[in-house]
C-alpha cells in the first residue's frame, strides 16, 4: 500500500517561478513569520560580527555584477565551491543563481583526484575555494585544464596570504565598476527543472553522482519542514515552540553548508524561519561549547557521533548547556536508546528527535512529530507534508504497516536524475520516485523506522562513503589482488571502512611466513588509501586478510556475508577488551 503524509502540502502555495535566494530573500509565504527587529541572518563565530538582511542582499548583487564582468558566468556556467563554512558562501551561491547559473559544492577535505572528478563531472567553469585548500584546488584545475586565474578566495583573518582574487575583491569590484545587470527570472513552472545544484550522492552503488536539484526541490522541502513544525502558528505557548523568530542555529560540521542537510535545513530553512546562524569554519567539539553560551546557540543540528560527544565528552560537565539548547536535530544515522535517553537528561527542556532524508529527495521525508518535544527513541519520525512512500518487500510486493522492505519515496522536493549518468538514474529515480536502498518499517501511528541498508552504502560520522570507491583504490595496491570494503560497526562513527584483501601470491605467501611481515602489508594498504582519500574514507575498520571474496553464482560480491563477519570481529574484539 501507499502510505501518504497525515498534512498536505498545496502545490499551489509552492511557488514554481522563483530561485532559492528569491524565495528567501523575498517569501511572504502564509507559513513564514514576520521578520522580527534586529535579528542577523548570519554571526561570524570567530569575531562575533553581525551581518543583516540588507546588508547580505547588496553584497549577493555586487558579487553577481562582478562575476558576470569579469568572468562571464551565466546561464547555466557550473561554479563550484570548495570551501569550509564561510559567510560568504550562501551569498555566492544566490549571486550564481542570479545570474542564471548553478552551484556545486564539494567537500573541503577532498583531495586533489576526489575534486578533480567533481571538476570533470560538473563542467565547472569557475571554482571559490577556501585559502586553506588553494594548494589541492590548483592541482585539480591543472590537470583539468581550468586556467589559475578562474579561481577566486574567500577572505579569512588568519590565513595565509594569496596572490588570488578574493570574494571581497569582487564585491568592491562590482559596486564600482561592473555594470548593472538583469537578475535571471523565471518563468511560471520552470522553477521545476531549472538546475540550481549539481549535489554528490553515491546513490545506491557506485562512485559519487551530481544530484540534478531543480530550484523548485530545496523550496519544496523548506515548506514541507516548515509546515510540519507549524512555524508560523500559534499552537502552544511562546516558550514552548520548537522554532520562533530570532532563536539562534549553528552551522558547523558536519553540516558545512556544501552537502544537503547543511544546505537546505541548516540554511534555508533556518533563514526561512527567522532565525540567526552562528557561521562555524570548522568543527572543533569545545569550541562549539563556548560558541553556544557565546552566541546563545538554541538549536544544533547534529549527526550520530556529534551526540556522542555531547553525551560523553567531559568537557560538557563546564558548560550550562540546558539553558540555552531548545531544539536537538539528529540525522544521517540512528540514534541508539541509550544515546537518546543520555541526551534527554542532558538537556531534559528541549525539544530532541530525529528525520531522515537523503540528497536524492533534497532532502528531509520525516521528522519527530511536533505533537510532542521527543521523538521515540529508535524511529526517523513521520512523513512531512505533501510525501507518499512505499515499502516493497524482497518479493516485489507492497508491505503493509509494521512489514519490513525498501523505502521509495514521491515528494515534489525529489530530485530529477543524475546528471549524465542514464544507467544509474534508471535504478533510482523510477517515474518520480525514489529508490532509497535503505530497509525500513512503519507502524500505524505513521512512525518510521530504518532497519538496514539495502544498499551498498557505508554512512561514515554521517558522510556517504561508497565501497566500490576504496575498492578500485585498494586494488592499485601492488599487493591486492582481490578486495571488498564493508561498514563495520563503530560507537563513535556508526560505521567504519573495513577491507577484506585477497593478497597476490608472493605477498600472501611472505605474509602466511612472517606476522612482521604481515602487519607491513596491511599497514602499506591502510597508507594507501590514506594518501588517496578524505579523511572519513581511510579504513579505520582496518584490513582483514582472507583467501577469497565470496561471491554469488553471478559473480556479485557477497557483502552482506562479510558485512556479518564484520560484525562478529566487532563482537570477538570487545569479548576481549573485557578479559
Amino acid at each position: 500500500m501507499e502510505i501518504h503524509s497525515l498534512r498536505p502540502l498545496p502545490e499551489s502555495l509552492i511557488p514554481d517561478d522563483q530561485t532559492i535566494g528569491q524565495f528567501v530573500f523575498d517569501s511572504k509565504h502564509p507559513a513564514r513569520p514576520k521578520t522580527k527587529e534586529g535579528v542577523p541572518w548570519f554571526i561570524d563565530d570567530a569575531t562575533g560580527r553581525s551581518f543583516g538582511e540588507q546588508e547580505i542582499r547588496g553584497r549577493t548583487t555586487t558579487l553577481a555584477s562582478a562575476l558576470r564582468y569579469k568572468y562571464g558566468i551565466g546561464e547555466d556556467d557550473v561554479v563550484l565551491l570548495y570551501s569550509r563554512n564561510h559567510t560568504d558562501f550562501p551569498i555566492a551561491i544566490w549571486a550564481v543563481h542570479q545570474l542564471g547559473g548553478i552551484i556545486s559544492g564539494a567537500n573541503p577535505d577532498f583531495s586533489t583526484n576526489e575534486l578533480l572528478y567533481q571538476v570533470q563531472a560538473t563542467k565547472a567553469t569557475l571554482m571559490i575555494v577556501h585559502p586553506d585548500s588553494i594548494s589541492v584546488a590548483e592541482a585539480a584545475a591543472q590537470q583539468y585544464g581550468l586556467s589559475s586565474d578562474r579561481i577566486l578566495v574567500f577572505n579569512t583573518v588568519n590565513s595565509p596570504g594569496t596572490h588570488k582574487v578574493s570574494v571581497e575583491d569582487m564585491v568592491q569590484l562590482g559596486r564600482t565598476h561592473a555594470p548593472a545587470f538583469e537578475e535571471r527570472r523565471l518563468k511560471p513552472g520552470e522553477g521545476k527543472t531549472k538546475l540550481a545544484f549539481l549535489s554528490f550522492s553515491s546513490g545506491t552503488t557506485g562512485r559519487p553522482k551530481a544530484v540534478a536539484i531543480p530550484h523548485y526541490a530545496p523550496i519544496v522541502n523548506v515548506l514541507q519542514i516548515a509546515v510540519h513544525n507549524r512555524v508560523n502558528e500559534d499552537y502552544c505557548p511562546w516558550e514552548d515552540r520548537r522554532y520562533r523568530p530570532g532563536d539562534v542555529a549553528i552551522q558547523g560540521t558536519p553540516n558545512y553548508i556544501f552537502n544537503i542537510y547543511g544546505l537546505v535545513v541548516n540554511l534555508h530553512f533556518v533563514l526561512f524561519s527567522r532565525m540567526s546562524i552562528v557561521v562555524v569554519p570548522k568543527f572543533n567539539f569545545v569550541g562549539m561549547l563556548k560558541s553556544i553560551v557565546r552566541h546563545k546557540i538554541s538549536h544544533l543540528y547534529l549527526v550520530p557521533p556529534m551526540v556522542i560527544l555531547l553525551c560523553k565528552h567531559p568537557a560538557v560537565k563546564n558548560y550550562r548547556l540546558h539553558e540555552y539548547i531548545r531544539m536537538v536535530m539528529c540525522g544521517a544515522a540512528p540514534l541508539s536508546h541509550e544515546l537518546n535517553q543520555q541526551l534527554f537528561e542532558l538537556l531534559p527542556d528541549a525539544h530532541i528527535g530525529q528525520a531522515y532524508g537523503m540528497t536524492e529527495t533534497c532532502t528531509a521525508t520525516t521528522m519527530w512529530s511536533i505533537d510532542k518535544k521527543r521523538g521515540i527513541s529508535g524511529s526517523s519520525g513521520k512523513l512531512v507534508p505533501g510525501t507518499v512512500v512505499k515499502i516493497v518487500k524482497q518479493d516485489g510486493t507492497l508491505a503493509g504497516y509494521n512489514e519490513p522492505g525498501e523505502l521509495i519515496i514521491w515528494s515534489a522536493s525529489n530530485a530529477l536524475c543524475y546528471l549524465n549518468n542514464a544507467e544509474a538514474t534508471k535504478e533510482t529515480f523510477v517515474d518520480g520516485w525514489v529508490r532509497t536502498g535503505d530497509e525500513v518499517k512503519i507502524d500505524q501511528d505513521g512512525e518510521v523506522w530504518v532497519l538496514d541498508r539495502l544498499k551498498e552504502i557505508m554512512k561514515v560520522k554521517g558522510f556517504q562513503v561508497a565501497p566500490a570507491e576504496l575498492e578500485g583504490c585498494i586494488l592499485e595496491h601492488k599487493d591486492v589482488l582481490d578486495t571488498c570494503v564493508v561498514g563495520a560497526p563503530d560507537d563513535y562513527s556508526g560505521e567504519v571502512p573495513l577491507a577484506f584483501v585477497v593478497l597476490r601470491a608472493d605477498a600472501a605467501k611472505k605474509a602466511a611466513q612472517d606476522p612482521k611481515e604481515a602487519d607491513v602489508i596491511r599497514t602499506s594498504i591502510i597508507k594507501h588509501v590514506a594518501n588517496n582519500k578524505i579523511a572519513y574514507k581511510h579504513l579505520a575498520g582496518g584490513v582483514e586478510f582472507v583467501d577469497v571474496i565470496p561471491t554469488s553464482p553471478s559473480g556479485k560480491l557477497l557483502r552482506r556475508v562479510l558485512r556479518d563477519r564484520a560484525k562478529e570481529l566487532k563482537q570477538q574484539q570487545e569479548v576481549k577488551a573485557k578479559l
